[in-house]
């Protein structure tokens, strides 16, 4: 007798990710955790059976945007009440936040960033039995002999992040990620280094090492590794070619770091490390810790130790009580030092923090969107002239992906080139000969691998090459 076939439907997980490299990192990592499951990835919340928010509140327009996508979700809940929705992030916070369950009650569970624990607990048990806490984290963490990619991304992946300190204990009187993703709490280097080997195994060519001050790696552990040792333990690891890491604070970045960048052929000359003001009492009342002339004296020591290095800077303009000749102050540091890139927020009040409850968001809107616009236009100009060198010069570009009939990929400096090519360049360390710049990309084509080291503009060796 022949009885019918049986359709098993797959079940399929959708996550949408906001915010910071770390947030991409986290998404990994639960991604990863709901295809151990058998889960498959969709890029369609509607056809999905699990769904996952990972929320940023880092700014005000970041969580109106969480709380937009959170919203829009609830006719799919009426419509499909089985649809399991996981908000996790820094909406929710390390401690919780009872009022979003009343706002949200469809929302099935709130977690807190980096931990796919309870989604996992939720969605493993057969029989309505959550499981074991521990043998949760013991599935997700040996499993595999560290984090396997998700399969849409699985030898397509070249590049990936690596969280190694999560949390913050510097509590700037602005920022709310203390308040998150709680204190500072480094990850041991064994396990650091099982996710770098899992990767490098599984085609990633490149790790960016991520912590809110990375510098600080290994401040809290008893082994007393830092950063810079670290960094020589990633360097060892065979199949990686580029390291690179983020963000750093100026008070951390020590010359042993620094040396040790200059040092390490697969260790990327790049740094970013904000300064957030150029006024001396602005950075006082931001809790920064050092001055104007502090941060200009650590780019001159990052310029003499690494030269051609390229460096990346935050600035936040409008903070409560900025005067016009404060900001003008942040002005001139950033036309006299001449950044690569700047990335520039306008102040919004964050709940919690010291700048919220005990100081007046004094500037008015449009103040700050003038400052904003300023500064715009002044990194615009400085970065197009930066770029503009890069003419007629032969770079080596490690290629990440296609897009729009184009490859893209990024020079040692992290400068995004674009290229003309009809081959499959994905993965590749390749010269390519810059043919247009802009203020934010270049445009270039290949060019014939010769003997001897391929110089970027910057006259670093490529990675491997012997000096």
């Amino acid at each position: 007798m022949r009885y019918p076939a049986v359709i098993i439907q797959a079940m399929k997980y959708y996550i949408w990710t906001s915010g910071c490299q770390m947030n991409v990192a986290d998404s990994q990592h639960v991604a990863s955790a709901l295809e151990k499951l058998d889960y498959t990835a969709t890029d369609d919340a509607e056809q999905a059976d699990v769904i996952v928010l990972n929320t940023c509140v880092v700014r005000q327009s970041a969580e109106d945007k969480a709380y937009g996508r959170l919203s829009s979700l609830r006719p799919l809940k009426e419509r499909r009440p089985e649809v399991v929705i996981n908000v996790m992030g820094c909406l929710v916070g390390v401690k919780g936040d009872p009022g979003l369950e009343e706002l949200f009650p469809y929302v099935d569970l709130f977690s807190p960033p980096s931990d796919p624990g309870p989604l996992l607990s939720l969605l493993a048990s057969s029989d309505g039995r959550a499981l074991d806490r521990a043998e949760v984290q013991m599935r997700h963490a040996i499993m595999d002999g560290g984090l396997r990619l998700p399969a849409h991304e699985r030898g397509r992946l070249v590049s990936a992040y690596v969280t190694v300190v999560d949390g913050c204990s510097h509590a700037c009187s602005y920022c709310v990620i203390p308040y998150r993703r709680g204190v500072e709490r480094s990850r041991p280097a064994e396990e650091i280094l099982r996710e770098v080997r899992s990767l490098a195994r599984q085609g990633v060519r490149e790790i960016t090492l991520l912590g809110q001050i990375v510098d600080r790696y290994g401040e809290d552990l008893g082994e007393k590794l830092t950063l810079a040792g670290l960094l020589h333990e990633v360097h060892a690891i065979d199949g990686i070619q580029r390291i690179r890491f983020l963000t750093s604070h100026p008070n951390w970045m020590t010359d042993e770091l620094l040396d040790t960048v200059a040092s390490l052929p697969k260790v990327c000359e790049h740094i970013e490390v904000p300064v957030q003001a150029g006024d001396d009492e602005v950075l006082r009342r931001m809790r920064r810790g050092y001055t104007a002339d502090d941060y200009r004296g650590l780019i001159q020591r990052i310029r003499e130790r690494i030269p051609g290095c390229s460096i990346a800077t935050d600035v936040i303009v409008g903070f409560p009580g900025e005067t016009q000749a404060q900001f003008q102050r942040s002005y001139d540091l950033l036309n006299e030092l001449r950044m690569d890139v700047a990335h520039l927020a306008r102040f919004s009040p964050r709940p919690k923090t010291v700048a919220a409850r005990q100081m007046r968001d004094d500037v008015p809107p449009d103040v700050k969107m003038e400052r904003f616009r300023a500064l715009e236009e002044l990194q615009t100009r400085i970065a197009s002239e930066i770029n503009s060198a890069y003419l007629g010069e032969t770079v080596e570009v490690l290629v990440e992906e296609s897009q729009r009939g184009r490859w893209r990929g990024r020079t040692r400096t992290h400068k995004l080139v674009y290229i003309e090519s009809e081959s499959d360049l994905r993965g590749k360390l390749i010269p390519v000969r810059i043919e247009w710049t802009g203020p934010w990309t270049l445009i270039g084509v290949p060019v014939p691998d010769q003997h001897g080291p391929r110089v970027e503009m910057n006259g670093s060796l490529a990675a491997g090459e012997d000096q």
